[in-house]
């Protein structure tokens, strides 16, 4: 008899195993309010071994009061499920916040028993950072478009005007017909820079290497901007090729450099700027115009000693026309935004004085998958990417 139930320790069963598998913590709480069962996950959640938690109650895990058994109560005396968002779990043994979202519902199957699932806010909070990224950056695309048209095109006639009474001026009204055309040059060029967010173009993806590009990108920074910088480099040799365009990929890390290179200007010798890969895996976006979540495990860091960015333009960091810079366009990170959104990414910005980290997800390289896309996309009579 004993070995038969060995055997089921040993061997777990299917709702076990799919227990496991998901990413959130789960726990089953007992009518006295003792832990009958946890995943993998609440394991981690609580840094503590399911077999440790089986002996806890709830509240001697959960905060004082929290809110966490007020609404296991309510989900036993309506018998139904409630959900509730933003609800702070840290305990000083588990350090700092830990802002959750609340599932909270009866097991049918056994009275009294409620199931409790936790979802770290750390991961929604960085979906819906990306959605309202990608909104942000779709939102100027009708007033780039405006742009173009009604400013390039008057902006070219007094140019040409500028440059015909540049031929009979004298010297001193030459200085100023000279400045006509220079700012014209600099809209034009602003303009220019907005419109790429109107370019909905597909853009051709393979495998990049992310060494490669963040090599490439040191390098312009340390014979220009970044020249007296100290540039750290912490790489995981071991990381698959990414799923990118090479060219976007070398654009959006130059700018989080230059930014970086910007913010640390004033440390004179102690100014420094990390270049960081890591392998993370467990976050899955939803990508427009796919049914399936895209895995996003391969994560770029680019980090600066810098004084960091005010909380008040935190949130809206990525937003076009939003900028820390007092010359600045507000449309760098704004362009960044657009195009980790475009390769099915995420970009988020963690600040606190001497410590600034931008970084950004994104999927890796699948030949399988990759190459069933790029079928489609030509039977469709959509270019194929070449790789």
């Amino acid at each position: 008899m004993s070995s038969v139930a060995e055997h089921r320790r040993a061997v777990p069963s299917d709702a076990e195993a799919i227990l496991n598998a998901l990413p959130n913590p789960v726990l089953l709480v007992a009518p006295d309010g003792r832990i009958v069962d946890a995943n993998i996950a609440a394991e981690s959640f609580f840094d503590i071994s399911a077999q440790f938690l089986r002996r806890q109650s709830l509240k001697e895990l959960v905060p004082f009061g929290s809110p966490l058994l007020a609404l296991i109560d309510q989900v036993r005396s309506n018998n139904s499920a409630v959900n509730e968002y933003k609800v702070d779990l840290g305990t000083p043994r588990m350090g700092g916040d830990r802002l959750v979202d609340l599932h909270v519902a009866p097991l049918t199957e056994r009275p009294g028993h409620i199931v409790v699932l936790l979802q770290e806010r750390t991961i929604a909070d960085k979906m819906d950072r990306q959605l309202t990224h990608r909104s942000a950056a779709r939102s100027v695309i009708a007033l780039a478009a405006m742009l173009a048209h009604e400013i390039k095109n008057p902006l070219s006639g007094i140019r040409g005007a500028a440059q015909l009474l540049e031929q009979a001026a004298s010297p001193e009204d030459r200085t100023l017909t000279r400045l006509i055309c220079d700012e014209a040059d600099r809209i034009v060029t602003l303009v220019d820079r907005m419109e790429v967010f109107g370019d909905d173009r597909p853009v051709a993806r393979g495998p990049v290497n992310i060494h490669s590009v963040l090599d490439h990108v040191k390098r312009l920074a340390q014979s220009g901007f970044a020249r007296s910088i100290r540039f750290i480099e912490d790489y995981d040799p071991s990381l698959p090729p990414v799923l990118a365009n090479q060219d976007q990929l070398i654009q959006v890390f130059l700018n989080l450099v230059k930014n970086a290179a910007e913010a640390v200007a004033d440390l004179g010798s102690d100014a420094e700027i990390q270049l960081t890969t890591a392998f993370r895996p467990g976050v899955r976006l939803s990508v427009p115009g796919k049914k399936s979540r895209v895995s996003l495990p391969l994560e770029f860091c680019v980090k600066d000693n810098g004084p960091g960015v005010p909380d008040d333009l935190l949130p809206n960091l990525f937003d076009p026309f939003v900028t820390t810079k007092p010359t600045g366009s507000g449309l760098g990170l704004a362009l960044v935004a657009k195009i980790v959104g475009d390769h099915g990414g995420i970009i988020e910005c963690e600040s606190q004085p001497r410590k600034t980290t931008f970084r950004v997800l994104l999927p890796m390289f699948n030949a399988a998958s990759h190459f069933d896309q790029s079928n489609r996309d030509d039977v469709s009579g959509m270019p194929v990417p070449s790789i």
